[in-house]
């Protein structure tokens, strides 16, 4: 069986093109992560699942939780994936479609993860660093992780930049067992 990204891939390239030709990237985007909500919703997820409900009345579902906040389009998109089976998806077509639109804009997101709180000046420089580095506008988000002990760790996409005081510490008994 295909894996979930691979299966969401052509319906976020799909919706990324009408949005990118409609220059509404950025209300797509909201779309998308209030589907992918709904979708995430315990119950709505047990009527996904319920054979009992027919797909139409699924997406009839999710159109009138979200009433007033969907496009003609993004409302065709929902029967569609109802029809399909695939509701499920809406968290990582939307994950999906994000990366399509950061790529369009030229950013990147950086997920920094801190032993301590960061001041908004040392984020702003920490940022400033990554967008040097990488060549792009940098979108950070900070997550505490006590077991860094100190310093930060870095991810942008498949990259990590470790320099945390874990790191350096493992590196060091590293290289005296070495």
């Amino acid at each position: 069986m295909a894996e979930p990204s691979t299966i969401a891939r052509p319906y976020a390239e799909a919706v990324f093109r009408l949005a990118d030709g409609s220059g509404k990237l950025a209300e797509w985007l909201a779309m998308l992560a209030a589907l992918a909500q709904v979708a995430g919703n315990e119950r709505v997820r047990a009527e996904i699942h319920d054979p009992n409900i027919g797909a139409a009345k699924v997406a009839g579902l999710f159109i009138s939780i979200l009433a007033g906040k969907l496009s003609g389009e993004a409302e065709n998109l929902v029967r569609v994936l109802a029809d399909n089976q695939r509701l499920v998806l809406l968290p990582e077509i939307r994950a999906q479609f994000e990366v399509l639109k950061n790529e369009r804009e030229g950013v990147v997101e950086a997920q920094i993860f801190s032993a301590f709180e960061l001041e908004p000046a040392q984020l702003a420089e920490l940022t400033g660093l990554l967008e040097k580095h990488t060549g792009r506008k940098v979108r950070s988000s900070v997550t505490l992780d006590g077991e860094l002990i100190g310093g930060v760790r870095i991810v942008i996409g498949d990259k990590v930049i470790d320099a945390s005081a874990r790191a350096q510490l493992a590196a060091l008994e590293s290289a005296l067992k070495g």
